[in-house]
């Protein structure tokens, strides 16, 4: 029985010390993992611009509607909508006889009331002589002279009727006021015009300089003068950087604009204000009517900047990996704004000057032990958009 029972266990023996001596061999070979490199940025204050844009309309510096002054008909066209015209070129004619006749009539009783002043003067001067050798009473000489005031005032009346006709005349021929841009002519030769006609002949548009009006919320507007204190709205504007212009097909116009306010109050209705950005116009590219954005940049010289990368979100809350003491990676929650290129995000709290960020570290968990390597911050920020 005691043969038969070592037979039984000694296999199991055996079994238990190759178990124990292959453990044995496997602990000792086994090696620590070593800490990855991941890349590091430490966080400075920088200089950063951020733009916002606004959708704009833009309008002439100038805009006159050219309306008739007397009735008649169009005679004459004399320029082409769409067209650059200069101050006072000849745009229109208006046909009425009756402006012609009337320069006619005044000019003949110009003639007849010089003849009666003529006429008058020759009493006055034959009557003198028979008063002072009083042969005739002199209140005939004073009823002579009472007569050729008379005359002479018909005769400044008849000029003025000359001149209230000649004026009359010179309005059916209309010309530019100012130069600028000839919108379209509703009206064609012949048509029956009017000063009380419900449209113009034709709008002219002056786009020597032209304004972007836009508008923008308490919020915003508060947002873009809250680094200018103490200075009226229209002061706090001129001390911002000039604005620039994106047209409607996308391209930035090659000058800058100006800020100026366009109403000095919120609108109730809307929430908004209205302000306007003023721009040269010199060769007349841009037309009255056009839309375009205005894009404004706000300047911060100690922003806290890091890669949009280096972010992650959990259940709309925006974190970052940083680094402690150990080298172990935490995660920490910020608040930020992207820049426009949306290659960084300014933070605007969660992160404070000299604090270690991984670039790289989106796969990582925290309390990991990393070897943090620091890379050159002018290079990440300068590299190409």
């Amino acid at each position: 029985m005691k043969v038969c029972h070592g037979k039984q266990y000694y296999p199991a023996l055996v079994l238990v010390i190759l178990l124990s001596w292959s453990c044995g061999q496997h602990k000792n070979t086994t090696k620590p993992i070593a800490p990855k490199d991941y890349a590091v940025l430490v966080v400075q204050p920088r200089s950063a611009t951020t733009y916002t844009d606004f959708p704009a309309t833009i309008q002439g510096e100038n805009i006159v509607e050219i309306r008739p002054m007397v009735d008649g008909y169009l005679e004459a066209i004399y320029v082409q909508e769409g067209a650059m015209v200069k101050k006072g070129q000849l745009l229109f004619r208006i046909k009425n006889p009756q402006y012609e006749q009337a320069v006619i009539s005044a000019a003949a009783a110009i003639k007849i009331a010089e003849a009666d002043v003529n006429a008058a003067k020759m009493d006055v001067e034959k009557v003198r002589p028979l008063v002072q050798k009083e042969i005739v009473n002199k209140y005939q000489l004073e009823s002579a002279q009472y007569t050729l005031q008379s005359k002479e005032a018909a005769l400044a009346q008849a000029n003025a009727a000359l001149a209230n006709a000649q004026t009359n005349l010179g309005y059916t021929i209309l010309r530019s006021p100012q130069s600028g841009v000839i919108s379209s002519i509703p009206y064609k030769i012949g048509a029956l015009v009017s000063s009380t006609s419900s449209q113009p002949l034709t709008t002219l548009s002056n786009i020597g300089n032209v304004y972007a009006y836009f508008s923008l919320n308490e919020k915003q507007l508060l947002t873009l003068l809250n680094n200018v204190q103490h200075l009226s709205l229209q002061d706090r504007l001129s001390k911002l950087p000039p604005a620039t212009l994106l047209l409607a097909d996308g391209t930035e116009y090659g000058a800058k604009g100006i800020l100026e306010a366009a109403s000095g109050f919120i609108s109730t209705e809307t929430g908004a204000a209205s302000l306007k950005a003023t721009f040269p116009n010199p060769m007349g590219i841009i037309r009255s009517g056009a839309s375009g954005t205005v894009r404004i940049p706000r300047q911060n010289d100690t922003a806290l900047m890091v890669p949009q990368a280096a972010s992650y979100q959990i259940q709309n809350k925006q974190f970052v990996y940083t680094v402690g003491a150990g080298n172990l990676v935490f995660s920490r929650a910020i608040t930020s704004t992207a820049t426009n290129n949306g290659q960084f995000l300014i933070v605007r709290s969660g992160l404070l000057p000299g604090d270690k960020v991984v670039v790289n570290g989106i796969n990582l968990k925290d309390s990991t032990v990393i070897r943090p390597v620091i890379i050159n911050a002018d290079s990440l920020y300068n590299q190409p958009q």
